[in-house]
């Protein structure tokens, strides 16, 4: 079983940020979400799981970045899939 890995922020680095503090946290994991997934070594299920996003928000996200979904015709093919009913 693996560890948690805890990154540390110098506070003096926190302060410095143009964030208000009480969002620095949050944003924080986003950036690194968002990063992870757009170089596809994340899905988005596990960036989601990362933020706390629900789905449809981390896709606003990234909608709002100009970052692509990366769905391919596997992923479109399960999804009709289980809305069909046939998992």
């Amino acid at each position: 079983m693996t560890e948690d890995i805890v990154l540390t922020i110098p506070s003096s680095l926190a302060r410095e940020m143009k964030l208000p503090p009480d969002t620095i946290r949050e944003e924080l994991l986003s950036e690194l979400a968002v990063s992870l997934y757009q170089r596809e070594i994340i899905t988005s299920a596990q960036a989601c799981r990362l933020t706390g996003l629900e789905r449809y928000q981390f896709e606003e996200l990234l909608w709002k970045r100009h970052i692509p979904v990366h769905y391919s015709e596997e992923d479109l093919d399960q999804d009709i899939r289980y809305a069909a009913g046939n998992f």
